[in-house]
């Protein structure tokens, strides 16, 4: 069997993928960005199940799937989703001196991952994710 494409080219779609979250997000660096990008998928992760949160893990690309997983408690107490101000207060007290994530840091983050992957498979899994799911992804 031969190698995914999806694994073949892994790192030039997050590239492409991280400067269109930079871009989004008016940011200057990939650090900044990558750091953004970190803490909105650690935030939606506190909200889900260890299932729930494996399920959506599946439909993200490679690189965004292992950041998402890497570092992962799951024994950490799950969180409620709640206001999108209070969520990214959450997302921005991730490295907090290095953190440039800006107000808009969740819808930004969810604008570029819709553009960068098939919207079909992410709508599909977050509509088996618990009420509030859909909502932190939409741009």
């Amino acid at each position: 069997m031969t190698i995914p494409l999806a694994l073949q080219h892994a790192t030039e779609e997050f590239d492409r993928f991280l400067a269109d979250a930079r871009d989004t997000a008016g940011l200057t660096t990939r650090n900044q960005t990558y750091t953004m990008v970190e803490g909105v998928l650690v935030v939606f992760r506190r909200r889900l199940s260890v299932e729930e949160a494996i399920r959506f893990a599946g439909v993200l690309p490679p690189v965004l799937r292992a950041i998402f997983v890497a570092d992962w408690d799951p024994a950490e107490p799950r969180r409620p989703f709640t206001d999108r101000e209070t969520m990214t207060a959450e997302v921005q007290d991730l490295r907090r001196h290095h953190n440039f994530a800006p107000a808009s840091a969740i819808a930004d983050v969810a604008a570029a991952l819709r553009r960068n992957m098939d919207t079909d498979k992410l709508d599909r899994v977050l509509a088996t994710l618990p009420e509030g799911a859909a909502d932190f992804w939409k741009a």
